[in-house]
């Protein structure tokens, strides 16, 4: 089956079936094997071994030695192999977008444009590997100097969605590089073959024998890898984007050994567009925000909420241009959106559809299962007059569901934003520059987008508050996460 797919791509060698183990693609012990399901065609693309729990062991003894060397490395010459892993990724940026596609079902452009928000950390940290700084700080005693600098924190520990399975893994691994980390990454069970293809241009990018391994396990047996990980006291930091369950329960496992973490966990947010705001653009921006890989990522809008002096104006826009969607296969020419990952996705969505309805809401784009495309093929439905104890405004939908809102005032907007256990993203739209401080200083979120619906830039701080989590990957302040600050102490430097 493999043969097949890699028939699809220029570079069959991004094809790989076999964990990554110290610089090379290796053989299981195990005798157990997952399957890897193309979720439009149903078809299985790919089987992979389960790998044993003393196989995931031995590979994060590998990432723990592999640390004593590389973190002496030259941050210039981490600095060549982060860019020349960027390079590497946009030469393959097609067919490293045709596995995303036939692995996770989005549709062929959205994947080329996850492709270069991925590639682009490896070229910011390219630049940052060069910049990590220290402080020198005058004590009270003259006499004395303190100096401080960061390392880096030592092996960690990269725990990965289905949902971008190339960006995750490359917005983790690129600032621990720099600073000089190993990790062992563990993708999801349903899109491993991404992060087996970014092992083989790691390699080719001259990443030193153990410095990156990539560990596999299906869904069922992915609670065991991240119970090693998270236990394990060679692994000295743990980074995991998923849901805020599995965080809490990662947090959970990690307390033995207190190791550094980072969370990105579920979001549930708003999007809140004011009468003053550039009506087509808000309209445009809000279904990018909502229905960018049909609702399937943590950033997506949860909620819209509208000003009621456009409401309905915004809500038969809104509708017109979700009409034009072209649900389909996302390897076809001029598919805008591809399937669902799996069945459960859809049932979610139902429910929050039937329990919004039963409240009262109106249906305005009567959305649905296309079961003549494939069981994982979902039209967006589109909801308005929705009363404000609808499950879709309090839990994460994930999924194709636009759920539309009025409110009068900011004061009231504001509350009902904030009115979530969630913190992760919101959205802002309005030109009047007071509206636009007064809810980006107040909306419980840890990132605000004002008048666009997109947040893809490494050069952004991404990450959320509450129990969205905590951490922030991006940015210079995404390689902090990634060290520790150590304080040397000179006595009687002048004597």
């Amino acid at each position: 089956m493999p043969s097949s797919i890699a028939s699809q791509l220029k570079n069959p060698n991004l094809i790989q079936t076999k964990p990554f183990i110290n610089g090379e693609f290796v053989d299981s012990t195990s005798k157990k094997t997952f399957q890897v399901i193309n979720p439009a065609t149903e078809q299985v693309i790919a089987e992979l071994p389960e790998q044993t729990p003393e196989e995931i062991d031995e590979a994060i003894k590998i990432t723990h030695e592999a640390f004593k060397t590389f973190r002496k490395t030259n941050p210039y010459d981490r600095s060549k192999m982060l860019r020349r892993l960027y390079e590497l990724m946009i030469e393959n940026l097609d067919d490293l977008a045709t596995i995303i596609t036939l692995e996770n079902g989005k549709c062929l452009t959205d994947a080329k444009g996850e492709i270069r928000y991925g590639a682009s950390y490896f070229e910011w940290f390219s630049e940052e590997a060069k910049r990590v700084y220290g402080d020198t700080i005058q004590p009270s005693n003259p006499n004395n100097k303190i100096i401080t600098y960061k390392q880096p924190v030592g092996p960690v520990g990269l725990l990965c969605p289905f949902n971008f399975p190339s960006a995750m893994g490359a917005r983790k691994a690129a600032p621990a590089w720099a600073v000089g980390c190993t990790c062992i990454l563990k993708p999801d069970g349903q899109t491993p073959l991404s992060s087996l293809a970014l092992a083989y241009l790691a390699k080719e990018a001259g990443f030193p024998p153990g410095v990156f391994n990539v560990v596999l396990a299906s869904v069922e047996s992915t609670p065991m890898v991240g119970t090693k990980v998270c236990e394990s006291p060679l692994i000295k930091k743990v980074s995991f984007t998923g849901s805020t369950a599995v965080g809490k329960l990662l947090m959970k496992q990690s307390s033995s050994t207190l190791k550094k973490l980072s969370m990105e966990l579920g979001g549930n947010a708003p999007v809140v567009v004011f009468d003053d705001a550039d009506f087509d653009l808000a309209v445009d921006q809000a279904i990018a925000s909502k229905f960018r890989s049909l609702g399937q990522t943590c950033v997506c809008a949860n909620r819209l909420y509208v000003q009621s002096g456009i409401y309905d104006k915004f809500c038969q826009a809104f509708a017109e241009k979700v009409k034009t969607f072209k649900i389909g296969n996302g390897m076809e020419e001029g598919v805008t959106h591809g399937c669902l990952l799996n069945t459960r996705a859809i049932e979610k969505v139902e429910d929050h559809v039937k329990n919004a309805v039963d409240k009262g809401a109106q249906v305005l784009v009567e959305g649905g299962r296309l079961p003549e495309l494939g069981k994982n093929f979902y039209a967006p439905t589109v909801l308005y007059n929705l009363p404000k104890d609808a499950k879709v405004f309090h839990e994460e939908t994930f999924g194709p569901l636009a759920a539309i809102a009025k409110f009068s005032t900011k004061e009231e907007v504001l509350e009902l934003c904030n009115d979530t256990h969630f913190g992760l993203a919101s959205y802002i739209f309005s030109q009047n520059i007071n509206t636009i401080w007064y809810m980006s200083e107040y909306l419980e979120s840890g990132m605000v987008s004002v008048n666009t619906g997109i947040f893809t830039d490494a050069a952004l701080p991404f990450g959320g508050i509450k129990e969205s989590g905590f951490g922030r990957e991006g940015s210079l302040y995404g390689i902090d996460d990634y060290t520790v600050v150590k304080s040397i102490n000179l006595g009687n430097v002048y004597r």
